[in-house]
């Protein structure tokens, strides 16, 4: 059954176009991404349908009683405390308050009679989707639901509306929670919407057919383009009606000059020289008074690490992140900085940010040109590099939609150079084409990342090890990135045999904890052993090269003997189970 029909639908916000002609229809049940580039309207159109906003033109048909659901990104509460505004979201009392509770519970929000304006933004857009999945609907609308979540909170909302009966049209670019829920896309693209049927994969099929077809109609346009060109420069003395209409027709060829292709975002920003000693930090922990977050962390960057910061919310994720750049002093333990470190800190808020100023001149604030190496670069021109084209330098950040503000912000700290790059969550707010391009940035990105991510397909992406926070308040490491991790962490335990009287030869905690060092020693070691024999590619005298081979014999004979000692403990270990 056909929930709502939309026909011929136009909306424009001042001069921009949001929907030409679009025309599409919702059936009971499905379950529908709306992507595209920031800035194309994602979240106007979903207003419009949810009766927010007026249309310009065309109509918007939804069936006799039908029940909506919208939650936006920027809620409006009208209660004081959670409970109140969760149990006014069911103002008939058709659902049970055991209900109200397990999605508050489920979503992070333990404390029910918690005021609202205490809450964090993250916890009330939280709040919000609680509230709009308390109540049965028909059409259950989101706008970026998976912000402000984290892995688990994911998993569990995944499973939620696969399992829910109701039909969901939502604006995501997670997409390995896109592929597992939806199946169909939605894709609004410079006023118009292009309808895949399938998964993440069928759309991203279609797009590049759709690319290699416009290229082509773009030939053939350009060859037609040439021709009414050279006609009209020839300036014909005698206008007749007939020459008259192609004049027509060569303006309307003008005017219907081919939309600009999606261009390759080029994310070449400058970094300065990092030294061998970047960042080491030993027992490092953080307190908020007597609320402990974590303790006993210790780790030496090395200038390649890739590395995922992974724990739900509220354990210290970006409080670690803010250690690390020296915005706060740990509680416990010590950390220092190499002299050549320079960290580019890209944070979740945009709370500095001066949004009244304009877009040039906060770049600008940061450098007026940049030097790659291979080139100089303006302001200007990095501007237009992150798909800012000229008319809108001048524009003032309040203007630009959430996820403009992003890619502008993580533009400016990727003119500052650094060579150390933090991230706290880089991938909310980002559309799909930005991600793609910051992910192959950050694989020739010549310094360290770490990375604060919920974004399970950008840590599989980008990492090769990841910090995984743990119920004692420790970070435990794990090679690979978020699957790797999981599928380590999800091992199948072994039944319960009945137990042998047999002397019990198992490991005592100091070799349990002795194993678990193990793992990230020798694969720190190969990592160490990775970046000397890239070194030992480039050009170099002998003195230099024999430097390198005794490091790499050092490092090689230090990852045997620690592999030995690892088999050691795993023989014994696994004895340990066939004793039980």
């Amino acid at each position: 059954m056909v929930l709502l029909t939309v026909d011929a639908l136009d909306k424009k916000i001042n001069e921009k176009v949001i929907a030409e002609d679009v025309s599409f229809s919702i059936d009971e049940g499905e379950k529908i991404a709306l992507i595209g580039v920031n800035g194309t309207g994602k979240s106007t159109l979903l207003k419009v349908l949810a009766g927010q906003m007026n249309a310009d033109g065309g109509t918007i048909l939804r069936k006799n009683g039908l029940k909506m659901q919208f939650i936006s990104q920027n809620p409006q509460f009208s209660k004081p405390t959670v409970w109140q505004e969760i149990k006014a979201a069911d103002p008939d009392g058709k659902s049970e308050d055991y209900v109200f509770k397990t999605i508050l519970t489920k979503l992070g929000l333990m404390d029910f009679e918690a005021p609202i304006d205490t809450l964090s933004g993250g916890q009330q857009k939280r709040l919000a989707l609680a509230c709009g999945l308390a109540v049965p609907c028909d059409l259950l609308m989101l706008d970026e639901p998976t912000n402000h979540l984290d892995e688990m909170m994911v998993e569990w909302l995944e499973n939620e509306l696969i399992r829910r009966k109701c039909a969901v049209l939502m604006v995501t670019h997670d997409r390995y929670f896109l592929d597992r829920v939806c199946t169909k896309i939605f894709e609004l693209e410079q006023g118009h919407l292009y309808v895949h049927h399938g998964s993440y994969e069928v759309y991203v099929q279609d797009k590049e057919a759709r690319v290699e077809q416009e290229a082509a109609d773009e030939r053939a346009y350009r060859n037609l383009y040439r021709k009414e060109l050279a006609w009209v420069r020839a300036g014909v003395q005698a206008r007749s009606t007939k020459q008259k209409g192609r004049l027509k027709r060569f303006d309307e060829l003008r005017q219907h000059r081919r939309k600009q292709q999606e261009q390759t975002l080029k994310l070449q920003a400058p970094s300065q020289r990092l030294g061998k000693k970047t960042i080491e930090w030993q027992d490092l922990g953080f307190a908020y008074g007597s609320n402990e977050l974590f303790h006993g962390f210790s780790y030496q960057l090395k200038r390649q690490d890739r590395i995922g910061i992974i724990g739900h919310n509220g354990c210290g994720k970006s409080t670690l992140l803010n250690v690390i750049a020296g915005d706060l002093k740990p509680t416990e333990g010590t950390i220092t900085w190499g002299e050549t470190v320079k960290i580019g800190y890209f944070r979740q808020g945009d709370s500095q940010v001066d949004v009244s100023m304009r877009m040039i001149d906060y770049i600008r604030k940061a450098a007026d040109v940049i030097d790659t190496g291979k080139e100089k670069i303006t302001a200007a021109q990095l501007l237009e590099r992150f798909l800012f084209p000229r008319s809108m330098h001048y524009t003032t950040i309040d203007r630009l939609s959430g996820g403009e503000r992003r890619r502008l912000y993580l533009c400016r700290v990727l003119m500052q150079a650094p060579n150390i790059l933090l991230l706290d969550e880089p991938t909310n707010d980002l559309d799909l084409l930005t991600l793609d391009v910051l992910e192959d940035y950050l694989d020739a990105f010549p310094g360290a990342v770490l990375t604060v991510s919920h974004d399970r397909y950008f840590l599989d992406r980008v990492c090769d090890f990841c910090f995984v926070y743990q119920p004692d308040k420790t970070w435990r490491g794990f090679p690979g990135g978020y699957s790797d991790y999981r599928v380590q962490e999800e091992k199948p335990k072994p039944k319960p045999k009945p137990r042998r009287h047999r002397p019990r030869t198992g490991l005592n905690y100091q070799e349990q904890k002795e194993l678990e060092q193990l793992n990230q020693e020798m694969t720190y070691l190969q990592n160490e052993i990775d970046e000397l024999n890239q070194a030992m590619s480039e050009p170099m005298n002998f003195e230099q090269m024999e430097k390198l081979v005794q490091k790499r014999e050092q490092a090689e004979s230090d990852l045997e003997e620690k592999t030995l000692r690892w088999m050691e403990l795993e023989e014994k270990k696994e004895a340990d189970h066939v004793d039980q």
